[in-house]
Parts: C-alpha cells; structure tokens; sequence
C-alpha cells in the first residue's frame, strides 16, 4: 500500500465512531492502571490539579482531566468492546463503575513506592475496591460488581514511562537509569502477580514510547545526539531495553501462572512509525507541540502549560501528532488504537474482542 493509500485509509478510520467496527455484544468489565497516557480524570479528581481548556476540546467539548485535545487510547479501546469511557476511581461524584474503574493518575510512576500514586498503591485501591463490592453487595446492594466479575475483568497496565523520563530530567545519567530497569520490571511483576492472585486472568500490558520523540524532551536537553528522525537516540535506546525487559516478563508471566493471557503491546513500535511517516499519514511537524509556546522547531516551554497564561494553540482543523509535548492528540491516538487492534503489535496477536465476554 503507498504512501497516499495509507493517508486516506485513516483518514476514513478516524471519521468513523470506533465502536461501529466491533461486534462486542457483551462488553467486559475493565480496570485500567497507567499514568497520563490513560489518566480519564484522577488526577484532578484526587488533587483538584486544573486541567483547563483546551484540554478536550476535540471530542468532549470540554476538559474532562484528560491531557489531550479529546480521547485517549484507552478510550478508544473502550469503545471498540462497545462499553462506556471509564471512569477515574477517585472521582466520588457522577462516576459510574458497571464496566469498570481507572485507577490510572497523571504523573505516576512503579517507583518508589508506596508513594501517591505509584503502581503498587494503585494495585491497592484495587484491592480496596473489590473488596467494598464484596460487602456492598452482601448488604443487599445490587448495582456493584459480583466477585465472578473481577475474575472475567480485562486488566491493562500501560506504566513505565516517568521512570524512565523523569530519571532524565533529574539529571540521572544513561547508566544509572538503565540500572533502574530491573527494579521497574520487578513492581510490573509484582502488580501482576498481585491482581492474579485476586482472580484477575487477563492482562493487556503496553510498552513505553520513543520517549526521545517528545517536543518535551527535545526542547529541554541540549547538545545530545539525534537520530535519523530528529529524536534524542540515548533516550529511545533505554526505552527500548525497558521495552526488551517488559517483554521478556510477560513471556514468562505466561509461563509462570495458570490459566492466564498476558498479551504484551508494541506502543513503541506504533508511534515510531507514526513520527517517521508522519506525512504519510496526514499529520505535520511531529515533533512540534500543538498546544504550547516558544514556536518552531518544538514549540514547547516548560514556563508555559497548555491551557495556562500564555499558551498557544493551533486550529482544529489542522492534524499535529503531539498535544502539548508529552501528550497525543486524539487524532494521533485515534491512529494508535486503530493500529493495537490490528493485532499486528500484539504478542500474543490476540484480537482485543477476545475479551468480550
């Protein structure tokens, strides 16, 4: 397929509500556990952090806490098992938890630990949450979650990345964060085991991102090497070995435990591909912020956040493939769904409605 053919196939994908594309009859119940990549809102529903507009304005025609112009992967994937958007489990007023709970929060990492809101302590409000099921649901209340529900859930856990590059940014250097590596793999692990031991079997685990792609990163550190794409090579080299380490762990997570699937996602290898053929499809400058300051090459300044005084933003109508440096756009995730649903970045190639019930 050349180059144009791919452009208008996803332009034609994007116009269409992604959940037409599925025959998920009976949507199952999802639990979520991530940072920013899959944050729905817990962040501002645990510190009350604004997340202004334009922040939503794609999809939701308001900010709903997600950092985007409109949906995110996890969104997107929701809707291809025709089941409805989380919600953030923080959130105590309008959330609805029939299909599910995000306990994902912008900013959180696997370390350390036991701090708010590291992997492990989200594992926790897990634990909390089913476990307050259990006795409202003794008590006679009907509309909570039934212990066979949890065991036929579909956990993902997209985490990882602020290891990585929040390592970086304080200053650790290329050794020291690969040393972290086994550390991070190892609380993966832990969080796995945990929620298989409280009857989860089915995981749907994503890699981290070329991380040295983000407009952040490029506009922050100076005088690092660049690959052929223009993104800082020592960054998406230790991205890479993470993504090896991760990998590796989930083959033996199969191995290891009974009556489980623990499919492993390329991210990585998704949205490389988008910012090395960006133009193929649709988009332009992939390497330079929608919604920030500073202009050209990567109009990003740390002084200045999206939605906050002096930001920015480029017209709708226009496709970029990052937000505001870190994040996607809804258009730029609406593409990475349409690729992880391919099954051709799935080991496993599991199809995603497998897990209809």
């Amino acid at each position: 397929m050349n180059h144009c053919c791919i452009a208008i196939f996803y332009f034609f994908f994007l116009l269409l509500p992604i959940s037409l594309l599925s025959h998920c009859t009976r949507p199952p119940i999802i639990f979520n556990f991530g940072d920013s990549n899959s944050d729905t809102g817990g962040l501002v529903a645990a510190l009350g952090f604004p997340v202004n507009l334009p922040n939503g304005r794609a999809f939701f025609a308001k900010s709903t806490g997600r950092l985007s112009d409109g949906r995110l992967i996890i969104d997107f994937l929701c809707q291809s098992l025709n089941t409805s958007l989380l919600s953030p489990y923080l959130d105590s007023l309008g959330s609805n938890f029939s299909n599910g709970a995000n306990f994902a929060i912008a900013g959180s990492c696997t370390l350390p630990k036991n701090v708010p809101f590291a992997l492990n302590i989200q594992v926790k409000q897990f634990t909390h949450f089913k476990a307050r099921s259990a006795e409202l649901l003794d008590a006679g209340i009907n509309s909570v979650l039934g212990n066979d529900r949890f065991s036929d859930a579909l956990y993902i856990i997209d985490i990882g990345q602020n290891d990585l590059a929040d390592s970086f940014t304080k200053g650790l250097s290329y050794v020291q964060v690969f040393n972290k590596i086994p550390s991070v793999l190892a609380e993966i692990e832990n969080s796995v085991k945990e929620l298989y031991d409280q009857g989860g079997r089915k995981f749907w685990v994503h890699n981290t991102g070329p991380l040295g792609c983000l407009p952040q990163k490029l506009a922050l550190v100076q005088n690092d090497s660049l690959d052929s794409f223009g993104c800082i090579s020592s960054y998406n080299e230790v991205a890479q070995l993470f993504n090896e380490g991760l990998r590796k762990l989930c083959q033996e997570l199969r191995s290891d435990m009974k009556d489980v699937s623990v499919v492993y996602v390329d991210i990585y290898s998704i949205k490389l591909d988008i910012i090395a053929n960006s133009s193929a499809y649709g988009f332009s400058s992939p390497l330079m912020t929608c919604c920030g300051s500073g202009g050209p090459p990567y109009n990003y300044d740390k002084r200045v956040s999206c939605g906050f005084t002096g930001y920015q933003v480029c017209d709708q109508q226009s496709r970029f493939v990052s937000w505001d440096g870190v994040h996607y756009t809804e258009a730029a995730n609406a593409l990475i769904a349409s690729k992880i649903l391919s099954t051709d970045y799935s080991t496993p190639n599991l199809n995603f409605e497998f897990f209809c019930q």
